[in-house]
Order: C-alpha cells, then structure tokens, then sequence
C-alpha cells in the first residue's frame, strides 16, 4: 500500500495553519507546534571566539546547529540553523552568559519578530496605504529630459497631470514625482530648476488623484516645498545621506520616508560597484539610516526601505538582491522594489528598453513572492495585473 508520502513546504504561519486545519489538527495545539514547523537560518557577524564556542555549544544542547569557520581566529561569522522553538531556546540560555551574549540573544530574538511581522498600515496625509491587505502599486511620474526611459515625455506640465490622471485611473496606489534623473551617470540639477520642474505639477495633480504623491528627490528644501504643495511621501534615493536636513525634515512633517540602498552617486555608481557582502552591507546601510532617521523623530512605521536595484550594482548584484530580498524582512520594516525595465532586465533578456515590460513582469512577480510590499513601475495597468495575480497566489 502506497502512503503518498511528500514534502511540504510551509513558508508563513498562515501555511502551517491551512495545513494543519486541513489535517485535523487540535486548534488548541496548531500555535505550540507551528513554530516547530518553521526553519529559521539566522546569521551573525563579527562574534570574537569565546562567543562563538558557546554559541555553538548552547544550539547543540538545543538541537539546533551552528557553522563557523573550522579555525577561529580573532573573530567569525556564525550561521545558526533551527526551528523557532530551538533559536527561543538557544535565546533563553544565553542570557545568562558572559561575553555579551546577553546582547546577542536580543538582536536574535529582534530579527525573528520582524522577519514573521505583518506589514503594517502606512498613514500619508489622509490615505491609509493597508501593506498587509495587498501589493502596492508606485507609478513612476519623470519630469526630466534624461530619465532612461521615459525621459523628456513629461516635460510640459499638461503631460505629466495627464500621465499622473491616467496612473491613476489604472491602479496605481501612489504616483512618485522626480525632477532629477538618478540614471547611471546623469548629471545633478540645481534647486531651483528642480522646483521648477516638480511644485506645479504636484500642486495640480492633488487636486485630480485621491492616491499619496511621493516626491523623489534628496534635496530637503525640494522635500518641503512638494510637502507644502501636497506631496504625503519622501523618496530619498540616497538613504537620508546626502541633505543632512533631511531627517529631521521627515520628522517633523510626520511623512513616510523611503530610504533606498545607493554605492556612490549616480554619476559614478556604475564604476565598478564592488562589495564584500551585497546582501549584508545592503542591510547595515538600512538598519544604519534608519536608526539616523529614529534618532532625528521620525515614527518607526513611517518608514519603508528600498534596496536600490540598479544604483551601484551589476547585473549579478541585482540578481542576488532579487533571490534574497526575503532577507531584508528581518529589518521589519515595509520593502519598495523597482526594477521597473531596468539594464539588467536588458542585459538579462537582450533587449532594448522599450521591450521589457515581461522582464519587468517577471521581475514584479518574483518580487512579490520574495516580501516586496511595494513595487515602483512605469507600466501601471500592466503591472497592477500582475500584482494582483501573484497577490492571489502568494497570499491567498
């Protein structure tokens, strides 16, 4: 007699718990075995060896595992493998330890929480933006000569309130305004110019969409004025590291701010970006600027973290980024993902910019599955299908 015996693969708790209703599993019990049923692999860096002999030792009496260099000297990564059970475990034991382990033990138990937390609901002006219902949507309004893609299409103002109308009338949930090109290489613009380009056709467009307007921009004189004018949202590309006004800024205004991952500035980032550790110098820039940003007031759920794909970064480096995006949930914060027909869609695919939306497509989706909460894109109807598939999908 055949058992069909098979693998499951339960990625959220949600999971286990269809699965275990479906199997007839006590109620009562589904919450003291689900977080058995959940592998978390967690890595630390820098542990001296003291900590890390007794890091590996405490997950073994737990029955979890530990990797570390096979010669410790000086100091080493761990990489810790277990259920959520063991790690709370291995967390109770180490607050008894010396060595700073105390510390370590509540840096695990941070990254857990945030990793499993619910996307909570973003407040710009008086839109409610509800991360944990559904993908959002960002439509990308350049009203600049050099963008990439679209660049000069929107230079007149009655284009781009007629672009921003049409967005959103095809779904997009927050349409994001920019006066300066961030391409690979493009040269900045002066203040005024930007203000120019981006106060009236914010000032017009509020009052035609019932969605958040983001301003782009790095710039916080540009950020207040488009704050003024009715913009809800910042988009600060250089991760709140360029205008260091720009904090407190954000703080005061009670904005959401997206603070994006960027090597170098736009002009230069495509020269041979290089890093050590892509995923791991990409999460210490965002924990690093979003404590820069807590620090100066800004609420912690006003904030959302963007990786930057294509600023600093090859092909390869935008891949990876892709296949590990999930990593970037144990900063619990909401994740924005543009790759909307960007060069390593072309690179990948071979193809002109005008020929990539089902990259950009492909890319959306994986995006989704992967914890983007928010994708940024030019082709708006197109990509709200998708978002809203892949939701079916992913979210059930």
């Amino acid at each position: 007699m055949l058992h069909n015996v098979g693998i499951l693969v339960l990625k959220t708790f949600k999971d286990i718990e269809k699965v275990f209703n479906k199997a007839g599993v006590d109620p009562a019990g589904i919450d003291i075995m689900a977080p058995n049923a959940m592998l978390r692999v967690v890595k630390i860096e820098g542990l001296d060896v003291c900590q890390a002999n007794i890091l590996k030792q405490e997950m073994s009496v737990c029955g979890g595992e530990v990797a570390i260099s096979k010669t410790v000297r000086g100091f080493t990564n761990a990489i810790l493998m277990g259920t959520i059970v063991q790690l709370n475990r291995v967390r109770e034991r180490l607050t008894s330890q010396p060595f700073g382990l105390k510390g370590i033990s509540k840096e695990i138990g941070e990254v857990l929480k945030n990793f499993d937390m619910k996307p909570h609901i973003i407040k710009a002006g008086k839109s409610e933006l509800d991360l944990s219902e559904r993908t959002h949507v960002m439509g990308i309004l350049n009203a600049t000569p050099d963008s990439f893609y679209d660049g000069g299409s929107y230079l007149e103002i009655s284009a781009a309130i007629s672009h921003g109308v049409s967005m959103f009338e095809d779904g997009a949930d927050i349409i994001d305004v920019g006066g300066e090109s961030s391409r690979p290489g493009a040269k900045p613009v002066s203040l005024e110019e930007e203000l120019k380009k981006v106060i009236p056709i914010i000032e017009e467009l509020t009052s035609k969409v019932d969605c958040p307007i983001s301003i782009d921009t790095y710039k916080a004189k540009v950020a207040k004025r488009a704050l003024e004018a009715g913009a809800t949202i910042i988009n600060d590309i250089s991760g709140l590291r360029v205008d260091k006004d720009m904090p407190k800024l954000v703080a005061t205004a009670g904005a959401p701010v997206i603070i994006m991952h960027m090597q170098g500035a736009p002009q230069i980032m495509q020269d041979n970006p290089h890093y050590d550790c892509l995923i791991g110098e990409i999460i210490s820039f965002l924990r690093e600027q979003a404590e820069v940003a807590l620090k100066a007031g800004v609420q912690e759920d006003k904030i959302i973290i963007d990786p930057g794909i294509g600023f600093g970064k090859t092909r390869e480096h935008n891949l990876e980024i892709a296949r590990r995006l999930s990593e970037l949930k144990s900063l619990g914060y909401p994740i924005l993902m543009g790759t909307s027909r960007k060069s390593f869609i072309g690179e990948t695919l071979d193809l002109p910019v005008e020929e990539r939306i089902e990259g950009t497509a492909a890319t959306v989706a994986y995006s989704i599955t992967q914890g983007a909460n928010i994708v940024r894109v030019h082709d708006v109807r197109e990509m709200v299908r998708v978002a809203r598939m892949t939701d079916a999908m992913v979210r059930g």
